[in-house]
């Protein structure tokens, strides 16, 4: 997703200034489809500098336990975003023993949790999250993912449709109240995202996406719209991130498990680690794999 819909901003601590950067490349002169056509992005030095100064500040500077806390979180912020979920955990459950109110780390303990499979305990974090915070709006977009991974597709629904209610103008929350919308019935879905596409902006990248899903543009004409109005070194990975994520769950809708599961490798080859297609790529992957297990065995 764009930078609004990463499941929670990289903390910008004072005098540091943290980023992803890559190195990005495009393919020509062959198709688009079903390839890698930018260079997984890897961690800018300025990571490793960032880190390396909250470990000094966590081991040696005197923090009230408020200041630590945060400091945790901060740095479990940087692990996760860099697919380092182990040390992000930790870090995470760190921030709640020191301040047990800590909204954001409960939100990542929720992700993590649904990531595992482990949902009621990820339902339980969510709550949490919205009892400590109740204006958290990705909450409701992460609670509705584990319902929906969860297959409770009602209360997922409900979910998504408070999380897009609350900014009918992105592409982004139409397209998942589509895809948890779907799971009862394709045809209703389709009809009530058509109805969402004339509050969004012609020419996003988003909109495009959704066009996509409403049979309007072509997988080529995805791929081509990611390279166009660029404004950040990773931006071409994180879009194509998206596109491998979406355009699967529509060849998988469509039964084409193959080609489905190709694009969901691809998603994950972006190492866009923070964004929401990254993190359930992984486990839309491993459905497939099983399903296809299941059919062979059967044949």
């Amino acid at each position: 997703m764009n930078q609004k819909m990463r499941t929670t901003a990289i903390a910008v601590l004072a005098g540091m200034s943290i980023f992803l950067t890559g190195c990005v490349s495009t393919q020509s002169g062959s198709s688009e489809q079903g390839k890698l056509m930018v260079e997984p992005v890897m961690p800018d030095y300025k990571l490793e500098i960032t880190l390396a100064k909250l470990n000094e500040i966590l081991s040696s500077a005197d923090l009230t336990q408020e200041q630590r806390a945060r400091f945790h979180y901060d740095r479990g912020v940087i692990y996760d975003s860099v697919g380092l979920r182990i040390l992000s955990r930790i870090d995470f459950h760190q921030a709640l023993k020191l301040q047990p109110n800590l909204a954001d780390a409960y939100n990542f303990i929720g992700i993590y949790y649904t990531q595992e499979g482990e949902f009621e305990s990820s339902y339980e974090a969510f709550d949490a999250v919205l009892e400590l915070s109740p204006e958290y709006d990705y909450a409701y977009l992460n609670r509705g993912i584990a319902l929906y991974y969860g297959e409770r597709y009602e209360l997922a629904i409900a979910d998504m449709q408070s999380f897009y209610s609350l900014d009918p103008k992105d592409g982004y929350r139409a397209l998942w109240l589509y895809l948890t919308e779907s799971a009862q019935g394709t045809e209703q879905a389709k009809a009530n995202l058509e109805i969402n596409r004339a509050q969004l902006a012609p020419n996003a990248w988003s909109s495009v996406l959704v066009d996509y899903y409403l049979g309007k543009n072509s997988r080529e004409a995805v791929f081509s719209a990611a390279k166009l109005g660029l404004s950040h070194p990773n931006e071409y990975a994180e879009r194509l991130c998206e596109a491998y994520f979406y355009i699967a769950k529509i060849a998988q809708e469509q039964g084409q498990y193959s080609d489905a599961a190709n694009y969901f490798r691809l998603a994950l080859a972006t190492n866009i680690y923070d964004f929401v297609e990254h993190r359930y790529a992984r486990i839309e992957l491993a459905k497939l794999n099983m399903l296809m297990y299941q059919e062979q065995q059967s044949q």
